[in-house]
């Protein structure tokens, strides 16, 4: 074996190290240690309000009734349920007695989604009692259905 002169040496040692120095990316190195965090954000507020519809057929007389159909919009970011309904009959005669109609809203804790329109929360109906007296003025009156949520 042929014995290195001292400037090959050299060369050869220098060239070891870029060798090393080249390839120790792959070596790491770290420390340990240990830690905690945390991190926090406000939820929506919720709550908002829905709109809620009634839903009839027109052309009530005297001892008829027509289905109602209730339904929800939610405009709020939150989904919600929409618990017991409330409804009142009025009309825009004051000779049409509203006490002369009965209305129901029969529904059952129903969900509704964030951004929803036209969700389906109950149904009922409106009737307009036969009374012994002159209905007359109810001939043509717009009954409304206002209609709550409790």
């Amino acid at each position: 074996m042929r014995k290195l002169s001292k400037k090959s040496r050299v060369t050869a040692a220098v060239a070891g190290v870029a060798l090393v120095a080249v390839g120790g990316g792959a070596a790491y190195a770290y420390w340990t240690t240990t830690g905690s965090g945390s991190g926090a954000a406000t939820n929506s507020a919720g709550g908002g309000t829905v709109t809620l519809h009634a839903t009839f057929a027109g052309g009530l007389a005297p001892g008829n009734s027509v289905p109602v159909s209730y339904t929800a919009d939610n405009s709020t970011t939150s989904s919600t349920v929409v618990g017991t309904l409330s409804a009142d009959v009025t009309t825009n005669v004051a000779g049409c007695l509203p006490a002369w109609f009965e209305v129901t809203a029969v529904t059952t804790n129903s969900p509704v989604a964030a951004g929803a329109t036209g969700t389906s929360v109950g149904s009922g109906v409106l009737k307009f009692n036969d009374a012994a007296v002159n209905q007359d003025a109810c001939k043509s009156a717009i009954v409304t259905v206002t209609v709550g949520s409790l």
